[in-house]
């Protein structure tokens, strides 16, 4: 008797631990999706960035913070590509290095290949991307990102 009762008592503690994996599998799962859903809709900020967002990047001002940072950054960055000569922009993200979840709160980053052309020549940046998330009703909200370049070709 005692043998099948450990037998099941292993069975039902294997059972939750492979729920509870698959459970964080898939959180890390929607911080992924989140990441990638903001990089699709940059042009609409207000689907995904919290209101208390933070933005570091590389070109001036640098640092946007606030409800209207991912906007306005979106307006810089439009700005600064102008000025710049830089046309035809492509970002590709690639596998995360990093997806840790913890409760309502998520960190992302991920490698990030940004190809352009500027005043007609082609260019190839390599860089980091990292992200903080919260977790909302409405699902995961980007609550600060920073993008750091590696490498340019």
């Amino acid at each position: 008797m005692g043998l099948k009762r450990l037998a099941a008592a292993m069975t039902i503690i294997f059972a939750l631990a492979i729920s509870a994996e698959s459970a964080f599998a898939a959180e890390k799962d929607e911080v992924v999706a989140a990441v990638h859903q903001y990089l699709a809709t940059m042009d609409k900020p207000e689907t995904m960035c919290d209101s208390h967002v933070s933005i570091l990047d590389e070109f001036p001002p640098h640092e946007w913070h606030g409800p209207t940072a991912c906007a306005e950054w979106w307006k810089a960055y439009n700005a600064f590509n102008e000025k710049s000569g830089i046309t035809d922009t492509h970002g590709d993200l690639g596998t995360p290095w990093t997806v840790e979840v913890t409760g309502d709160r998520a960190y992302f980053v991920a490698p990030f290949t940004y190809t352009y052309k500027q005043h007609g020549k082609p260019v190839k940046e390599t860089a980091s991307f990292a992200v903080a998330l919260k977790r909302t009703q409405a699902g995961w909200r980007i609550t600060a990102w920073a993008y750091s370049e590696q490498t340019l070709e």
